[in-house]
């Protein structure tokens, strides 16, 4: 099994710690942030930052849905880490300035792929799958935070 990685990022025309706030707002902003890819969105505890635990189903292709339950830390200032109770995927998103009245974000999802021909497929394409779904939640988020 080798690690499958994908990592997407964007500067915001925003303030990092608004960004930040945005991003860690579980019961609030985070639902508004998510595309059609996520479904059966729910915080099971927290809501806010560290302390998560939220759920939800994220259909990656037309036949792949990964239902996903996650913890979430905050390890340091600006980032905050979702692993997944049902998998080996840890998603990783960090917010750090950008400059005056600008952040970046960068998130990476990491998790283990499948061996043998399935497992090359799975880290040729689902970077860049995930990558597209990453997108259009920094969409979102540039949206939300630049009002």
């Amino acid at each position: 099994m080798a690690q499958v990685e994908a990592t997407t990022e964007r500067v915001i025309a925003a303030d990092a710690e608004a960004v930040f706030d945005a991003l860690a707002d579980y019961s609030g902003t985070r639902a508004k942030l998510l595309p059609e890819h996520f479904s059966e969105y729910e915080v099971r505890e927290g809501g806010d930052g560290e302390g998560t635990l939220v759920h939800w189903k994220l259909q990656a292709t037309s036949k792949r849905v990964r239902d996903c339950l996650l913890e979430v830390t905050e390890p340091t200032d600006g980032e905050l880490v979702e692993k997944d109770r049902n998998s080996s995927m840890v998603t990783t998103w960090r917010v750090t300035p950008a400059g005056e009245g600008k952040s970046r974000v960068v998130v990476t999802t990491v998790w283990d792929g499948a061996g043998g021909i399935g497992g090359f497929f799975e880290k040729t394409f689902a970077p860049k799958g995930l990558g597209r779904i990453y997108d259009l939640v920094l969409d979102k988020l540039a949206i939300e935070t630049q009002k």
